[in-house]
């Protein structure tokens, strides 16, 4: 089985799994594999705004029910807490609808609304809204960077797999420095 024939049989999966963690650079792998004809634009966005806004339900849902005991259980992320806290205080709308473009915030930030008195259903709508742009644009920038390398090098089928490596290799990177970054 080749590179092509393992996006169109598991592509939509890893989109799932890999946007119910931190997700960008699967997203973005997911546009450009759309753009290749691999994938269905439409279909990634869908896959990833539902597993955009269920694992966000999730981390939302262990902050409502556990999230005190966690915070002691983990004092470490006590600090990114006290920090999400604070933003939800002064701007709570803007932080659930930006919640996924907050890099190092992401779990975070949805766990400690779980512990706020924001409502299940004003954090589920505005959570939902948040995912659908998160994934259109994400899915949106990697198709468009296909399209930008198809006008550059003319076939992109000829270099489809330079591409992939490259978004693959830039998308390792941006983990690695933001694991680093946080310790």
């Amino acid at each position: 089985m080749n590179l092509s024939e393992l996006i169109e049989t598991y592509g939509y999966w890893v989109v799932l799994g890999g946007t119910l963690l931190e997700g960008e650079s699967v997203l973005l792998l997911a546009g450009f594999a759309a753009y290749s004809g691999l994938l269905e634009l439409h279909a990634v966005i869908a896959v990833a705004t539902l597993g955009s806004f269920l694992g966000d339900q999730l981390w939302f849902l262990l902050g409502r029910m556990h999230g005190a005991r966690l915070l002691a259980r983990f004092p470490k992320y006590a600090a990114r807490a006290a920090r999400a806290e604070e933003l939800l205080t002064k701007y709570d709308t803007p932080i659930i609808l930006a919640v996924r473009f907050l890099y190092g915030l992401r779990m975070i930030l949805p766990f400690t609304i779980g512990m706020s008195r924001i409502p299940t259903l004003r954090f589920q709508l505005l959570n939902f809204a948040g995912a659908v742009l998160w994934a259109s644009s994400g899915a949106a920038a990697g198709y468009l960077f296909g399209n930008a390398i198809e006008a550059i090098l003319g076939d992109i089928h000829r270099y489809e797999k330079y591409g992939l490596a490259f978004l693959i290799v830039a998308g390792l990177a941006w983990w690695w420095y933001g694991r680093r970054r946080k310790t």
